[in-house]
């Protein structure tokens, strides 16, 4: 992605595609990352204040160097504190993506007969639940970032890590916190035992379509129950996930008095990532709106109710990592939650509307500031811009 950089803001590292201000006056030798901030302030003594970056190109670890006269008291220069965006979320990102790789060799092994690997499955969900009690805005902000090429592998992988996120905030023992992971993690294994021709249609699903694809859920319970060191907790989760309250749903049509909690909680997380997801036949809904939709499936006996409400709260009004429209005409990230003012959170303006360009800007607290409050919550899409993108233009800005 090409971003224009204020010189100021150019680290060693980056890639540079062409000099952009003053336009004409000088050229570049050739494009090519800055090696040394001895390049960086050659260029500044020419009076150049605005590059062209290329930041699909930026080699290892972007880090701005202050520079300053040493006193006796500092002998050298500190990098500044990377922020959010390029320092917890590179962690989250990469549980996320290994994930999705354990999540592929499960599938593959199920389709073929094969006894499911659990080693790294309760490797990487230990690994995901840790990072969520140390900090669970990083994979929520990571969850968002989404292909619809990939959704049987992320949704599995997402609702692992709601289904974390929402027993974390009840406050559920960490040992069962694991189990519960283990079980969302596996629980839609059994689609990969449904044609493809169905799973992945793009009009609506006939009466007969739709009973194959509702055995998936069978094919999942078969599959774990024949692999060794599946706890009983994690194999509930995943058999519960298509109930509801109402006993209408499926597999088994359970009643409501024998659907556990953790049973009502998984089947609110499975329907919230399947709202927000873009699939090959939908585009994925704002959050609020899935909120919306949640509430009206309890309010139809489907979801239990006070644990949609609990969920909501879980993920704030506008949760981490998703996208707002502020008054000012800026498109900014959620950042954080501010308990005491669910409505104001920390939001990370990112980009101008009319015209339409990135820009760099201090993150605001909108519980602490009065001429600025969010008009709606929407998708990057609805901008021709995508998660991917946001993220790297943050995580560089940083």
């Amino acid at each position: 992605m090409l971003i224009e950089h204020d010189i100021a803001d150019v680290c060693v590292g980056m890639y540079v595609v062409e000099i952009t201000e003053p336009k004409d006056t000088f050229s570049l030798a050739k494009p090519g990352v800055l090696k040394s901030e001895r390049v960086i302030e050659a260029l500044k003594r020419k009076s150049v204040t605005k590059l062209l970056i290329d930041t699909s190109k930026t080699e290892g670890v972007v880090t701005k160097i202050v520079k300053s006269v040493p006193t006796p008291a500092q002998e050298t220069a500190k990098p500044v504190t990377r922020n959010f965006f390029n320092q917890e979320l590179v962690k989250a990102r990469q549980v996320f993506d290994e994930s999705k790789n354990i999540q592929k060799k499960l599938f593959h092994n199920a389709q073929h007969g094969l006894p499911l690997d659990m080693d790294p499955v309760q490797k990487i969900t230990t690994e995901s639940t840790d990072l969520i009690f140390n900090n669970p805005n990083a994979l929520s902000c990571v969850i968002n970032i989404r292909n619809k090429d990939e959704y049987l592998l992320e949704h599995s992988v997402s609702v692992s890590v709601l289904m974390t996120m929402f027993a974390v905030y009840k406050k559920i023992d960490k040992e069962i916190v694991n189990q519960l992971a283990i079980g969302a993690f596996l629980h839609d294994v059994g689609k990969i035992m449904i044609p493809d021709r169905i799973l992945n249609k793009a009009d609506r699903l006939t009466d007969e379509e739709f009973h194959i694809m509702k055995t998936h859920a069978n094919y999942s319970i078969e599959i774990m129950k024949n692999t060794p060191g599946i706890s009983p907790l994690s194999l509930e989760v995943a058999s519960l996930h298509h109930e509801k309250i109402n006993g209408l749903g499926y597999p088994f049509g359970v009643a409501a008095e024998k659907i556990t909690l953790y049973g009502r909680m998984i089947s609110i997380c499975d329907i919230f990532d399947a709202l927000i997801s873009h699939r090959c036949y939908k585009q994925g809904y704002a959050q609020v709106k899935a909120f919306s939709i949640l509430r009206v499936l309890a309010e139809n006996n489907e979801l239990d109710k006070d644990l949609v409400d609990q969920f909501i709260r879980c993920m704030g009004v506008y949760p981490v990592g998703s996208v707002v429209l502020l008054e000012s005409n800026r498109l900014a990230i959620v950042e954080g939650h501010n308990p005491k003012d669910p409505i104001r959170p920390l939001v990370k303006p990112f980009y101008h509307l009319k015209p339409n360009h990135f820009e760099t800007g201090q993150k605001i607290d909108l519980a602490t500031v009065t001429d600025e409050l969010i008009v709606k919550c929407v998708r990057a899409d609805d901008f021709n811009l995508n998660m991917e993108q946001i993220i790297e233009y943050l995580a560089h800005e940083g």
